[in-house]
């Protein structure tokens, strides 16, 4: 089975306009999305897909092969199956343009998964969390999972609700999907769901539509540069590195 991944970029982001493109010890911050997702083993190709001439520009600069797509493609997701309409791969993984320390471990164990399970049709990852106060803001998607690791829901909202601090934890989600190729392609024509629209989450269509989400947890963390803040924290991260 052939895996690509493809990195939606969009510049006209309603809560931080260019971040993509927003600089990073001298770097756009999609290169290094574009960098970790190059590192991945497992993957045959890495696409970005965006409708920004600004950042096919710039990710043609440092080398990335770009697909144009429509003006149409409201999310991400509408972005990527665009672009898979014409690939002959398998496994689609939807790398968030935005998250430049994702490590390429935890995309080749997505598509690991999906190569084991031939029943499970989409992917993702979650970090289990101890200090849950840090998660509270609406930007952090939470997820909750039953104990076959299929998520039950995805929220803005803290959950699970602590009644009491013992044994406590809960688990961020990683904004990356791994999908069988033909149901992204099915998942990108179904309405909005309800709870999608309230919540603002595109992965909640998928479980309202009665699909499974298979969610495996992820020793590493990872940040979506969603507010001018995320970004100082991405580059103190990395200046801590060395990176």
């Amino acid at each position: 089975m052939l895996a690509t991944g493809i990195i939606p970029a969009r510049f006209d982001s309603k809560r931080f306009r260019g971040k993509v493109l927003e600089k990073i010890q001298g770097k756009p911050l999609i290169w290094y999305v574009y960098n970790q997702a190059m590192q991945a083993k497992m993957l045959d190709k890495v696409i970005i897909a965006t409708d920004s001439k600004k950042i096919k520009k710039a990710a043609e600069g440092f080398g990335a092969e770009v697909v144009m797509t429509s003006s149409r493609a409201v999310t991400g997701t509408d972005r990527i199956a665009e672009v898979s309409q014409s690939l002959n791969s398998d496994l689609i993984i939807n790398i968030q343009g935005d998250e430049p320390l994702i490590n390429p471990k935890l995309i080749d164990r997505l598509v690991q998964v999906l190569y084991n399970d031939v029943s499970l049709r989409v992917a993702t990852a979650a970090y289990r969390a101890k200090n849950c106060c840090e998660l509270e803001h609406h930007n952090v998607v939470k997820v909750v999972k039953n104990e076959d690791d299929f998520a039950l829901y995805f929220s803005r909202s803290l959950i699970p609700y602590p009644r009491s601090d013992e044994d406590f934890f809960c688990f961020k989600h990683l904004g990356i999907y791994a999908y069988r190729r033909l149901f992204l392609l099915t998942f990108a024509t179904l309405a909005p769901s309800q709870l999608e629209k309230i919540e603002g989450l595109e992965q909640l269509r998928v479980l309202e539509y009665g699909y499974r989400i298979k969610v495996i947890e992820s020793e590493y963390d990872s940040i979506g540069v969603d507010t001018p803040e995320d970004l100082e924290k991405v580059k103190r991260i990395m200046e801590a590195k060395g990176a």
